[in-house]
């Protein structure tokens, strides 16, 4: 008896996605499978759910959400033999776009019960952990501004984007990494671990799940001109144009910002607050198991 544990977020994708319990568990015979199913009910709750189910020893424990509740489950599953499984349902959807994973639920069901797994890096900024990206310039702005909205669709991001490109003012940043050491006001610290950030956009068109890398984008501040040039590349997937992005591949970072004493951070998709101004990025060498 397989016994495959289900965390499903209601709200994901402006909460019109319609997956339930009833659904899941017609696809599951139960005479070959356990099917337990847990709904969130706020931030964070599938960090809660994610530890109760760990205890009930489950094989697979599948997060249906975004990249937010993505995170919060396997996040749970660091240093466990549980596979995790991914239904997207979420608006940006950028890890399961890397890994192939459908949005159609009879496909992404049927890659859990096919049962091929590899294993993932997973990066780490101070105590959190990412599988997707991070970054302590605009884009915190921007996933704080989205967030606030209230819809989440690709028009509300952009929006966002246009608002934060006015407001965002960098601060004296200290970058070490591989014996380097750059100091700079980045308009954007973007690092990720995909190749994708969600809506089919990329800073990071190269990067890999799988090669023992953080890809690190810098850019220093901008000019208004600049902005519009920098947003045109990136609507367009072609950052790579935009000479003022520096481009690094990295297995550690150290980074601090002495003018600040707390950072804000986007940590795949969602608005964190890191109590430190000293932030500490490393790579975690395929340390999650996952359906693919």
């Amino acid at each position: 008896m397989i016994y495959i544990h289900f965390i499903i977020n209601p709200i994901s994708g402006n909460g019109k996605h319609n997956l339930a319990a009833s659904f899941i568990k017609q696809h599951f015979p139960s005479d070959q499978y356990k099917i337990e199913v847990d709904y969130t009910k706020h931030k964070k709750h599938a960090d809660e759910l994610t530890k109760a189910a760990i205890s009930h020893n489950p094989d697979c424990i599948v997060a249906c959400g975004g990249d937010g509740t993505i995170n919060e489950v396997a996040s749970g599953l660091i240093g466990t033999n549980i596979t995790l499984g991914i239904i997207p349902v979420g608006s940006g959807n950028g890890l399961a776009s890397n890994l192939n994973i459908p949005r159609d639920f009879k496909k992404a069901i049927e890659i859990i019960k096919n049962g091929k797994t590899d294993a993932i890096d997973v990066g780490k900024i101070n105590q959190h952990y990412f599988f997707s990206n991070t970054g302590i310039g605009i884009d915190s702005l921007i996933i704080k501004k989205y967030e606030r909205s209230g819809n989440r669709t690709l028009s509300s991001y952009i929006k966002a984007a246009l608002i934060s490109s006015f407001e965002f003012r960098a601060h004296e940043t200290i970058v070490s990494f591989d014996g380097h050491s750059i100091k700079v006001k980045p308009f954007m610290l973007f690092i990720s671990n995909s190749n994708e950030m969600g809506y089919n956009m990329s800073l990071t068109p190269k990067a890999s799940l799988k090669d023992g890398l953080l890809d690190m984008v810098i850019i220093p501040e901008l000019s208004f001109i600049e902005k519009l040039v920098l947003g045109y590349y990136v609507l367009r997937n072609s950052i790579e144009k935009f000479k003022k992005a520096k481009h690094f591949l990295v297995r550690n970072i150290g980074i601090e910002m002495p003018q600040k004493i707390f950072t804000d951070a986007q940590i795949d998709g969602e608005q964190c607050n890191i109590k430190s101004n000293i932030l500490n990025v490393s790579l975690l060498p395929k340390a999650l198991k996952i359906f693919v």
